[in-house]
C-alpha cells in the first residue's frame, strides 16, 4: 500500500478512542479503518461509525474467506480489520490509522513490519480503574467481574509495550494528543514536525513518564 500504516493500541479504558478522534481532527490525510466486531453496540454507537457490527456467523465466514488483515477474540467477542481498508487508503492516497488491540497489532506488525506502532498507557492502575468505572457507569453496565477482567488483561497487554516503536502516557489528554501528532508528523518527514518531542516518545527512550507509568503497574 502507499502511505504509512499507523497502529494504535491500549488497554481498555486508556482513552485511546478519544485520542484517535482528536488526532484525526488535527492531522489531515489520515484514513481511519473501522473495525468489524461481534459485540453489541454501546450507548450511542452506530453501525459503520464506531464499528461495523456483525454476527459471529458472518465474522467467521469472513475469516474463512481470508478477508481480514488481522482479527482476534477479546472478552468473548471477535474484532477484526478488513483487508479492504488497505485498498481504500491506497485509492485515497492517505496514511491509514488502525485502532486495534494488542493481539491484532502483533499480527499486523509481523505481516507489515514497516508499520508504525504506538502504545497508549494510562498513568497508573488507579487511574485506569477509575476510568473503567466511569465508563461502565455511563453505559449503565457496571459489573465488578468485568472491571476486574479488564484490569487483569491490561497487565498482560503491558508486557508487550516493548514491541511497539512508541509508547505514550495518557495522563493529560492535551499533552498526549500533542505527542501523538508529533509522532505522526515525524514519521511523515514533515518539516514542521517536533522531532525532539517525537523522539522522546520512542519506547527505547524510556522517558521518565513512561518509566513511572510502567513502574506503577509493577513493570520495569
Amino acid at each position: 500500500m502507499a502511505g504509512i500504516l499507523f497502529i494504535i493500541s491500549a488497554p481498555s479504558g486508556s482513552g485511546k478512542s478519544t485520542l484517535v478522534s482528536q488526532l484525526r481532527t488535527l492531522v489531515e490525510g489520515l484514513d481511519f479503518s473501522i473495525s468489524y466486531t461481534t459485540r453489541a453496540p454501546r450507548g450511542s454507537e452506530e453501525d459503520g461509525r464506531e464499528y461495523h457490527f456483525t454476527t459471529r456467523e458472518r465474522f467467521e465466514e469472513m475469516i474463512a474467506a481470508g478477508e481480514f488483515l488481522e482479527w482476534a477474540q477479546v472478552f468473548g467477542n471477535y474484532y477484526g480489520t478488513a483487508l479492504s481498508a488497505l485498498d481504500h487508503a491506497k485509492r485515497e492516497g492517505k496514511d491509514l490509522l488502525l485502532d486495534i488491540d494488542v493481539q491484532g497489532a502483533v499480527q499486523v506488525m509481523k505481516k507489515l513490519p514497516a508499520a508504525v506502532s504506538i502504545f497508549i498507557l494510562p498513568p497508573s492502575p488507579q487511574v485506569l480503574e477509575r476510568r473503567l468505572r466511569n465508563r461502565s457507569e455511563a453505559e449503565h453496565v457496571t459489573a465488578e467481574d468485568v472491571i476486574a477482567r479488564r484490569l487483569a488483561e491490561a497487565q498482560k497487554e503491558l508486557d508487550r509495550v516493548g514491541e511497539y516503536k512508541y509508547a505514550l502516557v495518557n495522563d493529560v489528554l492535551d499533552d498526549a494528543v500533542t505527542e501523538m501528532k508529533a509522532v505522526v508528523l515525524k514519521e511523515r518527514g514533515e518539516p514542521l514536525a517536533d522531532g525532539e518531542l517525537a523522539a522522546s516518545c520512542e519506547t527505547s527512550a524510556r522517558s521518565a513518564r513512561l518509566v513511572a507509568a510502567l513502574g506503577s503497574f509493577g513493570r520495569s
